[in-house]
């Protein structure tokens, strides 16, 4: 058999609806030009109910790449280490001859029991996962981007970051029309680009496996020209909120907690204040810089892909893009990757089989998760998919095959823990082990458990927003009582099966098919 490609692409912060393909099949006319992702579109498969299991960035990852669920793999934050016993892709495509590269982060902390408690990998978020070969290193604190940049002959302020701030005599910290003072040629998606073509010239046409990560459009949310003036607020969506941070903040203790606590200055490099209390037009600036931000990784994706036709491994390679979270955006008055809204879960999947073209362009209804890429790609390369993989190869959805039983509901969840930031679980009065919360969603219903808070229960067909919380309704107590044991249910399924299936007998060692 012919050898293959993977290029597994990453974005940051990519919310689904924002895909112009998606906001086509919903009738919508999109506000937003990419069309190399439309491309993609047309050649593939969209997922419209996929969603990452959980959130922020680190847990995503880990999930993304070993398949498995946040109550699994447990690095259920950014700075909780990944225990080492955890297989994963890079690892896994090892096994099958490849050598895994990877532009861009993992954030990953290593297991503590099997390096030093010097190691300079937790003075940082994270680091790279075990398994992959980093050939464009943004980890740790990046250094590697920065280091390019200076290369290139940039000078660098003394607080490297400050490049991220608007540029021009009338820039004021916060939403901004201003280009950020990196060129564009300079931007760290201009990097991670440059990285990607270095290490596939470098190859030469042999076969490859690439994870090419972007930084974008994760805040800061400053654009360089000329993606800063590509959009005009008032083109840009209305955000979908409650007429008052007051009145949001009423449906849950969590929900409150957050929007008393979110600042502008993690999304505005300087900015001062509540990140509820931005008004419409922050708001429709704030999505504008966002979308130029999506704009440039299209152009990137362009030059990558330019390449891959130029030299005919198009039509040899695997392309799946997909982002590790979604964010807020100001939805429920709300900035970041947070709590249980779908603005925070729900995210882009696009899967091009070179192989597999009946399907080109169409949108598939299918419940995804995010553990589902991980056997995806060893099935597309032939390889064994791990036992103890929480996910589902898609490559029968792709082909236009569901198979009988498929997931009936999509499932996230979320570690609220934190000790340096904001601390939410002294204010909720929970412990850290009671600080987390699991969703069991279908196109219909929405519930919401938590350890130790009220559950949540919407009714999606009146309520697509999720404003009113039917949990204590009494016309909903059956159906609340009945996705509670599926959410049950779903857990007691998806416990560790690492060696669930082997077996101790008389003739040996026997181990069971599934």
């Amino acid at each position: 058999m012919a050898r293959k490609n993977v290029l597994l692409i990453v974005v940051d912060q990519w919310r689904a609806d924002f895909v112009p393909h998606l906001m086509r099949a919903a009738g919508r006319e999109p506000f937003l030009r990419t069309p190399n992702l439309d491309r993609l579109c047309r050649e593939g498969v969209t997922f419209r109910n996929h969603v990452t299991t959980c959130v922020p960035c680190g847990p995503a990852r880990a999930s993304l790449l070993t398949g498995l669920y946040l109550m699994n793999h447990r690095a259920v934050q950014n700075t909780v280490p990944l225990d080492a016993r955890h297989f994963n892709l890079g690892k896994a495509l090892r096994g099958i001859g490849y050598d895994p590269a990877l532009v861009g982060y993992t954030t990953t902390t290593p297991d503590p029991r099997a390096t030093s408690p010097r190691d300079p990998r937790f003075l940082g978020l994270g680091d790279l996962m075990d398994g992959f070969r980093s050939v464009g290193a943004f980890e740790p604190s990046m250094d590697g981007y920065f280091g390019w940049v200076a290369q290139q002959g940039f000078t660098l302020p003394e607080k490297r970051e400050d490049i991220w701030l608007p540029d021009g005599v009338d820039a004021v910290p916060g939403a901004t029309a201003l280009p950020s003072r990196i060129p564009h040629e300079f931007s760290d998606s201009a990097y991670f680009t440059e990285r990607a073509l270095t290490y596939l010239k470098g190859r030469n046409g042999k076969p490859f496996f690439l994870h090419l990560g972007y930084y974008r459009p994760h805040p800061p949310f400053v654009a360089s020209a000329p993606y800063h003036a590509m959009y005009a607020p008032q083109d840009m969506p209305a955000p979908v909120r409650a007429e008052s941070p007051e009145r949001e903040a009423a449906q849950h203790p969590l929900l409150k907690f957050y929007i008393d606590s979110i600042s502008r200055g993690s999304f505005f490099h300087g900015a001062e204040g509540s990140g509820a209390t931005l008004d419409e037009a922050d708001i429709r600036q704030m999505r504008a810089t966002y979308c130029g931000l999506m704009t440039e990784i299209d152009d990137c994706l362009g030059e990558v892909f330019a390449y891959l036709d130029e030299t005919g491994q198009w039509d040899d390679t695997l392309i799946i893009f997909t982002s590790d979270h979604g964010e807020q955006l100001g939805d429920h008055h709300l900035l970041g990757k947070i709590g249980y809204f779908d603005e925070s879960f729900r995210i882009p999947l696009v899967i091009r089989d070179p192989g597999m073209r009946e399907r080109a362009g169409a949108v598939d209804a299918a419940f995804t998760e995010s553990i589902d890429v991980m056997p995806t790609i060893l099935q597309w390369l032939g390889g064994d998919i791990p036992p103890a993989c929480d996910g589902r190869s898609l490559l029968p959805l792709v082909a236009g095959e569901r198979p009988a039983d498929w997931r009936t509901e999509m499932h996230y969840e979320y570690d609220y823990r934190d000790i340096f930031y904001s601390r939410p679980q002294d204010q909720l009065g929970v412990g850290m082990n009671e600080s987390s919360l699991c969703v069991v969603q279908d196109e219909d219903y929405k519930y919401v458990h938590f350890a130790a808070l009220p559950p949540l229960f919407f009714d999606l067909k009146d309520d697509p927003h999720e404003f009113v919380n039917r949990a204590d309704d009494p016309a909903y107590a059956m159906r609340v009582r009945d996705y509670a044991q599926k959410a049950l249910s779903w857990r007691l399924v998806h416990a560790d099966r690492t060696l669930t299936r082997y077996r101790a007998s008389p003739q040996g060692l026997h181990m069971q098919e599934n």
